[in-house]
């Protein structure tokens, strides 16, 4: 059933601000949103932090940020970061909305101007940490927007709200689990975990959230996957500390943390256990990552 929200905004995305942006390590104050921000990490690793949420970033991963949320960013090394603030809904008075200034926190004054969220709008919880279900399309359609989205012809300006009309699409379709689609798709585990790493995350959580028993949820993970449900996210998480390693100097105590280990101890051991090297050997040889 269509929300009220969603009677009452339209979907009629509008461009606020986009740039491919290029600089070296970097940093942005805190400040709240009134719109929506995407970022797409094309070269580089950033920490940004949503809601006093830390949330690492590297490249070829995808940032969004909804309205109201309180933000600040980080680049950690020399980054490529495209993104764009935009409105997802049609508000006549939206040529005065803004990309909000560092320390524009309070925005009470401005109530009138903020974008209803994803929750508002469809009921659903979208992440931080997006993760679509074609990556490479996402990239492709996010750049053209930037490429167009300054262009005052008006066909060109049709195209780029198309554009950015796809970009919510799939988004949407990657987190939306309704009754006819949860169960008979795996498709959001990836997400799922990817979101939930730093976190303790139960079979039986999986298995309530694919309406299965844990039993065949087990079954029927390892038959797509080939793996358990637990060594498929033992993976991932060791897989994203191979790349904090690499990209960052973040600290090996703070990379365990990040990733979901217990602590510097089960790090370690799982790590070499994975990789045949500890993560202070990965870390001075530059191993390349390879996906366990």
């Amino acid at each position: 059933m269509l929300s009220d929200k969603l009677k009452l905004h339209p979907i009629v995305p509008f461009v606020r601000e986009s740039d491919f942006a290029v600089r070296k390590p970097w940093s942005y104050p805190e400040r709240r949103l009134l719109d929506y921000l995407l970022v797409y990490i094309q070269e580089g690793t950033c920490r940004f932090w949503v809601d006093q949420e830390t949330y690492m970033f590297t490249a070829g991963q995808f940032c969004l940020v909804q309205p109201g949320s309180l933000l600040s960013l980080e680049g950690l090394t020399n980054t490529v970061t495209p993104y764009i603030h935009f409105d997802l809904c049609y508000n006549r008075q939206r040529e005065l909305s803004f990309p909000t200034r560092p320390g524009q926190i309070d925005l009470s004054a401005y109530r009138h101007l903020m974008q209803p969220t994803i929750r508002e709008l469809y009921g659903l919880d979208m992440p931080v940490h997006v993760q679509p279900a074609n990556p490479l399309k996402l990239k492709e359609t996010l750049l053209q927007v930037i490429e167009q989205a300054e262009q005052q012809d008006p066909l060109i300006q049709l195209k780029t709200q198309h554009f950015v009309t796809d970009i919510a699409i799939s988004l949407l379709e990657a987190y939306y689990q309704g009754p006819s689609t949860r169960g008979h798709s795996f498709d959001w585990i990836t997400s799922y975990f990817s979101h939930h790493l730093r976190e303790p995350i139960s079979l039986e959580d999986m298995a309530a959230r694919a309406n299965l028993s844990v039993s065949r949820f087990s079954i029927m993970f390892k038959q797509r996957y080939g793996i358990s449900p637990h060594q498929y996210l033992i993976n991932m998480r060791v897989n994203h500390a191979k790349e904090l390693l690499t990209n960052t100097e973040l600290s090996q105590e703070m990379i365990a943390d990040y990733c979901g280990f217990a602590d510097l101890h089960h790090f370690a051991k799982t790590f070499k256990k994975r990789t045949g090297h500890t993560p202070g050997e990965h870390r001075k040889s530059k191993i390349p990552l390879t996906r366990a």
